[in-house]
Protein backbone atom coordinates (compact mmCIF):
# COMPACT_ATOMS: atom_id res chain seq x y z
CA UNK A 1 0.00 0.00 0.00
CA UNK A 2 1.56 3.36 -1.45
CA UNK A 3 1.05 6.74 0.68
CA UNK A 4 -0.68 8.95 -1.40
CA UNK A 5 0.81 12.53 -1.21
CA UNK A 6 -0.89 16.18 -2.95
CA UNK A 7 1.65 17.92 -1.41
CA UNK A 8 2.21 21.21 -2.68
CA UNK A 9 -0.52 23.99 -1.60
CA UNK A 10 -2.99 22.28 0.71
CA UNK A 11 0.06 21.16 3.24
CA UNK A 12 2.06 24.56 3.18
CA UNK A 13 -1.58 26.09 4.10
CA UNK A 14 -2.31 23.70 7.15
CA UNK A 15 1.29 23.88 8.30
CA UNK A 16 1.21 27.85 7.72
CA UNK A 17 -2.20 28.31 10.22
CA UNK A 18 -1.02 25.89 13.07
CA UNK A 19 -0.16 28.80 15.57
CA UNK A 20 -3.27 30.65 14.64
CA UNK A 21 -5.80 27.71 14.62
CA UNK A 22 -4.41 24.69 16.81
CA UNK A 23 -1.78 22.10 14.94
CA UNK A 24 -3.53 19.56 12.85
CA UNK A 25 -2.79 16.00 13.56
CA UNK A 26 -0.48 15.10 10.78
CA UNK A 27 -2.92 12.51 9.36
CA UNK A 28 -4.99 15.34 8.52
CA UNK A 29 -2.56 16.44 6.24
CA UNK A 30 -2.77 13.94 4.07
CA UNK A 31 -5.74 13.16 1.69
CA UNK A 32 -7.35 9.84 0.76
CA UNK A 33 -7.67 7.48 1.88
CA UNK A 34 -6.26 8.57 4.82
CA UNK A 35 -8.92 11.62 4.80
CA UNK A 36 -11.40 11.61 2.37
CA UNK A 37 -13.18 15.18 3.61
CA UNK A 38 -9.26 17.40 3.37
CA UNK A 39 -10.44 19.57 0.81
CA UNK A 40 -12.73 20.60 3.16
CA UNK A 41 -10.76 20.69 6.45
CA UNK A 42 -8.11 22.90 4.38
CA UNK A 43 -7.93 26.65 6.60
CA UNK A 44 -6.98 29.45 4.65
CA UNK A 45 -3.42 30.65 4.45
CA UNK A 46 -2.73 33.34 7.70
CA UNK A 47 0.67 35.25 8.09
CA UNK A 48 2.48 35.30 11.50
CA UNK A 49 2.57 38.38 13.04
CA UNK A 50 5.51 39.84 14.70
CA UNK A 51 4.03 39.71 18.43
CA UNK A 52 4.30 35.41 17.23
CA UNK A 53 7.68 35.08 16.39
CA UNK A 54 9.55 33.59 19.81
CA UNK A 55 12.00 36.05 20.90
CA UNK A 56 15.95 35.39 20.52
CA UNK A 57 17.45 33.68 17.62
CA UNK A 58 15.92 31.01 15.46
CA UNK A 59 15.69 27.26 16.99
CA UNK A 60 14.57 24.21 15.27
CA UNK A 61 11.28 24.41 16.55
CA UNK A 62 11.52 28.03 14.61
CA UNK A 63 12.71 26.45 11.10
CA UNK A 64 11.29 23.17 10.27
CA UNK A 65 7.93 24.56 9.81
CA UNK A 66 9.64 26.63 6.93
CA UNK A 67 9.59 24.57 4.23
CA UNK A 68 7.23 22.81 2.47
CA UNK A 69 9.34 19.90 0.73
CA UNK A 70 9.59 18.69 4.89
CA UNK A 71 5.76 19.47 6.01
CA UNK A 72 5.27 15.84 6.67
CA UNK A 73 7.90 15.72 8.60
CA UNK A 74 7.66 18.66 10.20
CA UNK A 75 4.03 18.49 11.59
CA UNK A 76 4.60 14.74 12.96
CA UNK A 77 7.59 16.49 14.94
CA UNK A 78 5.28 19.19 16.19
CA UNK A 79 2.73 16.33 16.92
CA UNK A 80 5.34 14.49 19.48
CA UNK A 81 5.62 16.79 22.49
CA UNK A 82 9.08 15.33 23.51
CA UNK A 83 10.66 15.89 20.47
CA UNK A 84 8.81 19.32 19.94
CA UNK A 85 10.66 20.28 23.56
CA UNK A 86 14.20 19.17 22.02
CA UNK A 87 14.11 21.27 19.29
CA UNK A 88 12.87 24.26 21.08
CA UNK A 89 15.27 23.56 23.77
CA UNK A 90 18.34 25.99 23.30
CA UNK A 91 20.78 23.99 25.56
CA UNK A 92 20.40 21.09 23.75
CA UNK A 93 22.30 20.52 20.44
CA UNK A 94 20.34 18.47 17.70
CA UNK A 95 20.85 17.30 14.18
CA UNK A 96 17.41 16.42 12.40
CA UNK A 97 17.66 14.26 9.61
CA UNK A 98 14.29 15.43 8.20
CA UNK A 99 13.04 13.10 4.90
CA UNK A 100 11.46 15.01 2.31
CA UNK A 101 7.77 14.51 1.80
CA UNK A 102 8.14 12.51 -1.38
CA UNK A 103 10.69 9.87 0.82
CA UNK A 104 7.65 9.00 3.53
CA UNK A 105 5.48 9.14 0.21
CA UNK A 106 7.76 6.27 -0.80
CA UNK A 107 7.20 4.32 2.48
CA UNK A 108 4.74 0.87 2.29
CA UNK A 109 2.77 2.82 5.33
CA UNK A 110 2.18 5.59 7.03
CA UNK A 111 4.83 6.10 9.44
CA UNK A 112 2.20 5.54 12.48
CA UNK A 113 1.24 2.30 11.13
CA UNK A 114 1.97 -0.93 12.13
CA UNK A 115 4.23 -3.30 9.61
CA UNK A 116 1.27 -5.88 9.59
CA UNK A 117 -0.95 -2.69 7.99
CA UNK A 118 0.62 -3.28 4.56
CA UNK A 119 -1.48 -6.21 4.32
CA UNK A 120 -4.51 -5.00 5.13
CA UNK A 121 -6.91 -3.29 2.52
CA UNK A 122 -6.67 0.37 2.45
CA UNK A 123 -10.31 0.51 3.68
CA UNK A 124 -10.05 -1.48 6.69
CA UNK A 125 -6.31 0.11 7.74
CA UNK A 126 -8.36 3.75 7.44
CA UNK A 127 -11.04 2.66 9.75
CA UNK A 128 -9.01 0.74 12.41
CA UNK A 129 -6.84 4.53 12.42
CA UNK A 130 -9.57 6.49 12.65
CA UNK A 131 -10.42 4.25 16.05
CA UNK A 132 -7.55 4.40 16.97
CA UNK A 133 -6.89 8.24 17.16
CA UNK A 134 -5.01 8.95 20.10
CA UNK A 135 -4.16 5.57 21.29
CA UNK A 136 -0.39 4.70 22.97
CA UNK A 137 0.15 2.74 19.39
CA UNK A 138 -0.13 5.34 17.27
CA UNK A 139 1.63 7.83 19.33
CA UNK A 140 4.37 5.15 20.14
CA UNK A 141 4.68 4.98 16.07
CA UNK A 142 4.92 8.55 15.77
CA UNK A 143 7.36 8.93 18.07
CA UNK A 144 9.64 6.07 17.15
CA UNK A 145 9.91 7.38 13.43
CA UNK A 146 10.31 10.93 14.37
CA UNK A 147 13.21 10.00 17.06
CA UNK A 148 15.40 7.88 14.59
CA UNK A 149 15.73 11.32 12.62
CA UNK A 150 16.76 13.27 15.61
CA UNK A 151 20.51 13.38 16.42
CA UNK A 152 21.28 14.77 19.67
CA UNK A 153 24.43 15.68 20.33
CA UNK A 154 24.31 17.94 23.28
CA UNK A 155 28.12 19.29 24.31
CA UNK A 156 29.51 16.25 21.76
CA UNK A 157 30.59 19.32 19.40
CA UNK A 158 30.62 19.57 15.66
CA UNK A 159 29.35 15.87 14.03
CA UNK A 160 32.53 14.89 12.17
CA UNK A 161 32.75 12.30 8.92
CA UNK A 162 32.14 8.83 10.59
CA UNK A 163 31.59 9.73 13.95
CA UNK A 164 28.86 7.27 14.53
CA UNK A 165 26.16 8.68 16.83
CA UNK A 166 22.78 7.62 18.29
CA UNK A 167 19.37 9.11 17.44
CA UNK A 168 16.78 9.94 20.30
CA UNK A 169 15.31 6.20 19.61
CA UNK A 170 18.97 4.65 19.74
CA UNK A 171 19.29 3.68 16.26
CA UNK A 172 23.49 4.26 15.69
CA UNK A 173 24.20 6.22 12.73
CA UNK A 174 26.87 8.28 11.02
CA UNK A 175 27.26 10.19 7.91
CA UNK A 176 30.15 9.70 5.01
CA UNK A 177 31.02 12.05 1.95
CA UNK A 178 31.10 10.72 -1.93
CA UNK A 179 31.56 13.05 -4.47
CA UNK A 180 31.27 16.19 -2.12
CA UNK A 181 27.95 14.96 -0.88
CA UNK A 182 26.92 13.19 2.46
CA UNK A 183 25.04 10.34 2.84
CA UNK A 184 23.63 8.99 6.07
CA UNK A 185 24.67 5.17 7.11
CA UNK A 186 23.90 2.75 7.02
CA UNK A 187 21.69 2.94 4.06
CA UNK A 188 23.10 5.02 2.22
CA UNK A 189 20.61 8.44 2.51
CA UNK A 190 21.82 11.35 0.15
CA UNK A 191 21.69 14.41 2.10
CA UNK A 192 19.54 16.65 -0.45
CA UNK A 193 20.22 19.92 1.65
CA UNK A 194 21.84 21.49 4.86
CA UNK A 195 19.88 23.88 5.71
CA UNK A 196 22.28 27.28 8.08
CA UNK A 197 22.99 25.83 11.30
CA UNK A 198 20.99 27.73 14.72
CA UNK A 199 21.16 28.22 17.98
CA UNK A 200 20.46 24.56 18.76
CA UNK A 201 21.19 22.56 16.14
CA UNK A 202 21.01 21.92 11.98
CA UNK A 203 18.66 20.69 10.10
CA UNK A 204 19.48 18.30 7.01
CA UNK A 205 16.52 17.66 4.35
CA UNK A 206 17.39 13.56 3.09
CA UNK A 207 16.08 11.86 0.62
CA UNK A 208 15.42 8.61 2.20
CA UNK A 209 14.30 7.53 5.75
CA UNK A 210 16.43 5.74 8.98
CA UNK A 211 15.34 2.57 9.52
CA UNK A 212 12.62 2.96 12.15
CA UNK A 213 11.48 -0.59 12.13
CA UNK A 214 13.10 -2.04 15.83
Amino acid sequence: MKLSLTLPFLITTALASQKALGSPSPHDLLPNPYNPHQAQQQQPLMSLTSSDKPPGSPLLGDIISMDKQIAVFSSLARSVASISELLSNRTINTTVLAPSNRAIQSLPRPPWQEPEDTMLEDAVVDEKYRELEGDDRLRRNERRFVGAHCVRWGDAGEWKEGERRKTVEGVEVWWEERGGERFIMPGGIRVGQRKDAVENGELWIVEGVVNYDR
